[in-house]
């Protein structure tokens, strides 16, 4: 027969649980779940951060006291690179617990001001097929000739036809390094899951009909294209979706959707002013360059002949990561997933 404890140690025996995985949550609130390593020196503990330079100025503040609040809170040394120049964060201290309090601050400001740098490039589903260009001209053309009199309808509110892609979401590099991790990245997807739901074949979409985002056709910002495969499958929309759940994943892109939109933007007012502006999802973060006056255009004449616009039937659509505008490393150029440009997605 098994000998009953008393209730006094069990009490006892909880709350110490209790105590231990409150201090267990405690850590783990100090220490962020990424893979990083606090290494144990002769004088204590060290880690450092992979931060690019553009955000060094945030983190140092005005005559340096950002830094230094964050040293005497933490107790800690932190070494940041000369202006300019890229490279590591060290940060240093005689408790681990400072060292890790210190880098989760560092990298909430790093956070907090990468979010107000305009975004550098996209990702995309480039649809530059030359059929799909030659009846996107067409299409203008035809708008052009019998809508121009509607207000706003002009040329300058066209897509590029070379342009013309489906945007999985936008992304905000900031170095070389971080261009490379993306490119990087987007060859691991093609061979986790791409490859594996194409086959080795080509997935051949329909680019056809017009749809606007708001909901007032008279007030109209952007038009777009719809798509669909020609299986009607969702294998576009999962690849799409898993696409961005790896790169949400990896701190390169922020999530603005459950879901990828799958469109093919064909009129924009944006290209007003901007004819390589993409269109910005979250207009809303102060200091984006999305932030302007738009005039919107009536689409009411141009939606009432949505067979205008059958841009392409089943053209096959390949994955890639676009360089937008504001690129600062001009010289960067992420390359194809495949130089027979006929693995696709």
């Amino acid at each position: 027969m098994a000998a009953s404890i008393p209730s006094r140690v069990l009490m006892n025996l909880t709350v110490y649980i209790a105590i231990l995985s409150f201090l267990d949550l405690a850590e783990c609130a100090d220490e962020p779940c990424d893979d990083f390593t606090v290494r144990q020196t002769e004088k204590g503990y060290e880690c450092t951060l992979a931060i690019p330079s553009k955000l060094f100025k945030f983190i140092i503040g005005k005559k340096s006291e950002t830094k230094r609040k964050i040293e005497s809170e933490t107790r800690t040394s932190i070494s940041i690179p000369k202006p300019g120049l890229e490279g590591e964060i060290v940060i240093t201290g005689q408790q681990r617990n400072g060292v890790i309090s210190a880098r989760t601050r560092i990298e909430v400001i790093a956070d907090t001001f990468r979010k107000r740098e305009p975004f550098t490039h996209f990702l995309s589903f480039a649809l530059n097929h030359p059929e799909i260009q030659q009846r996107f001209h067409q299409f203008k053309e035809e708008v052009l000739e019998k809508c121009s009199k509607d207000r706003g309808v002009d040329s300058s509110i066209f897509q590029n036809s070379a342009k013309l892609h489906l945007t999985i979401g936008t992304l905000i590099l900031l170095n070389e390094q971080e261009v490379q991790r993306a490119c990087e990245l987007l060859q691991r997807c093609k061979e986790d899951f791409i490859d594996k739901y194409v086959g080795g074949n080509s997935l051949k979409l329909e680019v056809a009909g017009i749809e606007y985002m708001n909901d007032d056709p008279a007030m109209v910002d952007v038009l777009y294209a719809k798509v669909r495969l020609k299986d009607a499958s969702e294998k576009l929309q999962l690849i799409a979706d898993l696409l961005m759940e790896r790169f949400v994943s990896s701190g390169l892109m922020l999530r603005e959707w459950d879901r990828v939109k799958l469109h093919a933007t064909i009129m924009n007012t944006l290209f007003r002013r901007d004819p390589n502006a993409e269109e910005m999802r979250n207009t809303s973060t102060p200091g984006r360059p999305g932030q302007r006056a738009r005039e919107s255009f009536d689409a009411r004449n141009v939606l009432k002949h949505e067979g205008w616009c059958v841009l392409y039937r089943w053209c096959p659509v390949e994955e890639e990561l676009r360089p937008n505008r504001w690129c600062p490393v001009e010289e960067l150029r992420p390359t194809y997933l495949s130089d027979q440009r006929s693995v696709t997605a």
